[in-house]
């Protein structure tokens, strides 16, 4: 007994007495939200090899660490790494390099006026540009192509819809890749207007032209991917979903990465093309400490803004029409069949009701009932409330956008009608069949700032605050759910929980600091938040005015 009480006091002699150890970093006087499992608020963290060692308050960190790098945020606010969990990294980095941007654009004339800067100033063999949107415009009706015929007669103009899902080509262009008014694509359309093309081409018809640009060279292309890098570790993120990429570019993006160029941590999202599935399904799942390449990205449909999304009743506005399917149903069975026996997730592309129904009936074959596997349906946008349920029968992940929902609400009714529209955009809904659902931007579809990611779901508002009572708001997401969704929803959709998406230990060192609480500020304070530092696996890659 003696000898007990004696040994207490002994040992908290020895560990009061013990050296503090030494790491790479502290973080001290900060609001940290760890996103852990309790949402617990911390005030310190020590960071040592990349990863967090320890997240206390200041006193405990103090009394067990210490480092040569200190840094005292004064009550700044620490987030996890945020991470956008279905974007166009790549794209996006490519339009930055080479195509002139026609987003927002009100008018005809505008776009006109912009791309003939663009030819003047980066000449080439193709005129390219990107974000022309007709619902932007008075008359809201697509283009045809007679304007661009008689400013570039000579040079290929390829200008992609805001959705990624049609394209707006000149005279020159269709000529080069054989388009006539008798051109029939499966999983597309060339439209027409008094019997000669318009020049708008629908989902599978656009690739006719695009096959015909020529490809970009390696140096081309890894200066887009360092461009994009740099932009996106300007609003906070730290990792990326690059959705549907070919060998190539993967090898590229895993290049940059082990020469320590590319500090972006991406899930490369693959094609279903022969070369990906032969050289990445018979060597199991390739990861590295920064790129992880795991999951086939398919396209069930096209999108709501061009009438190329599937859906169960035909459009309102465009009766006679309910959209297409962008493949054989042959063709979504082979592959679903390949990567569920090589253990790879699917992600697929769904913006209408009647492709959701077909992916999750689809899935539902080779999935069975509940499981862990995490296949996911892309964007989710249109689902028949009959189906909701099936997400959670087959584990299937829905993989939301919410500036979508925002980019869309002014015109979303037309297409749908005042009941159907209902159905769209149900994030609370969808969010309950499983629990918890990943949040992205679609970028360069949308704005990259995972600021707006997050504004869009609790306020269901644009930037401009509209509509003042917000969009169907019974599907806004809370602040936890919308900060879950960016952070550690979307490491789990991925597979990476045990990774990343949270402030503890043993995680790997992401983190982001902003000047504002998005968890208690008003609502109008979450757009005019400033990044002020990023992190990235305890590396400093961004530092606002430096």
């Amino acid at each position: 007994m003696n000898c007990f009480f004696f040994l207490i006091p002994a040992f908290f002699l020895l560990s009061c007495n013990s050296p503090k150890m030494k790491v790479d970093l502290i973080v001290t006087n900060a609001v940290v939200y760890t996103v852990n499992d309790s949402f617990a608020v911390a005030e310190s963290f020590a960071v040592k090899n990349g990863e967090f060692l320890a997240v206390g308050t200041n006193d405990e960190i103090a009394a067990k660490y210490t480092s040569d790098k200190l840094e005292n945020y004064e009550g700044k606010v620490v987030y996890p790494g945020f991470i956008d969990a279905h974007c166009h990294f790549f794209g996006y980095g490519m339009n930055l390099m080479q195509y002139a941007d026609l987003s927002g654009i009100s008018d005809q004339e505008s776009i006109y006026l912009k791309l003939q800067e663009q030819q003047q100033k980066a000449g080439g063999e193709w005129l390219l540009g990107r974000g022309w949107d007709q619902n932007l415009w008075t008359e809201k009706e697509f283009p045809d192509n007679k304007r661009l015929n008689e400013l570039f007669p000579d040079v290929p103009v390829y200008l992609i819809r805001v959705d990624g899902h049609a394209a707006w080509c000149n005279a020159k262009a269709l000529e080069l890749a054989g388009i006539t008014a008798n051109t029939k694509v499966d999983g597309g359309e060339v439209l027409l207007k008094n019997g000669r093309p318009t020049g708008v081409l629908i989902d599978n018809a656009k690739e006719l032209v695009f096959n015909h640009i020529p490809a970009p060279s390696d140096e081309l292309k890894a200066k887009a991917l360092m461009a994009a890098q740099n932009n996106c570790f300007a609003v906070g993120l730290t990792s990326v979903t690059d959705c549907g990429l070919p060998k190539e570019t993967i090898l590229l993006m895993d290049s940059l990465q082990k020469k320590d160029e590319l500090k972006m941590c991406i899930n490369a999202m693959m094609d279903p093309s022969e070369e990906n599935m032969e050289y990445f399904l018979k060597n199991a799942p390739y990861v590295t400490d920064r790129l992880q390449v795991n999951t086939i990205k398919l396209y069930a449909d096209g999108a709501l803004g061009s009438r190329g999304a599937y859906l169960l009743e035909d459009y309102s506005d465009s009766p006679g029409n309910r959209g297409l399917l962008m493949n054989e149903v042959s063709f979504f069975e082979a592959i679903c069949q390949k990567a569920f026996e090589a253990n790879f997730q699917v992600a697929t592309h769904c913006i209408g009701d009647g492709a959701n129904r077909f992916v999750l009936n689809l899935y539902g074959k080779f999935l069975q009932g509940s499981n862990d596997r995490r296949w996911r349906i892309e964007h989710a946008q249109i689902v028949d409330p009959e189906d909701l349920t099936v997400f959670a029968k087959y584990s299937v992940i829905p993989s939301i956008q919410a500036t979508h929902a925002t980019s869309d609400m002014f015109w979303a009714d037309e297409r749908l009608g005042a009941d159907r529209v209902k159905s769209a955009y149900t994030y609370q809904q969808l969010l309950a069949q499983n629990g918890w659902l990943p949040n992205g931007t679609d970028f360069p579809i949308e704005d990259i700032s995972p600021l707006k990611t997050f504004f869009a779901s609790v306020c269901r508002k644009n930037t401009d605050g509209l509509p003042v009572e917000g969009f169907q708001m019974e599907n806004a997401l809370t602040r936890e759910q919308a900060l879950h969704s960016i952070t550690s929803w979307a490491a789990k959709a991925s597979f990476e929980e045990q990774k990343k998406g949270s402030i503890e230990p043993g995680k790997s060192a992401d983190f982001v600091v902003l000047d504002t609480d998005l968890m208690n500020c008003c609502d109008d304070a979450i757009l005019r938040g400033n990044v002020l530092k990023t992190v990235v696996k305890g590396e400093f890659v961004y530092s606002r005015g430096e």
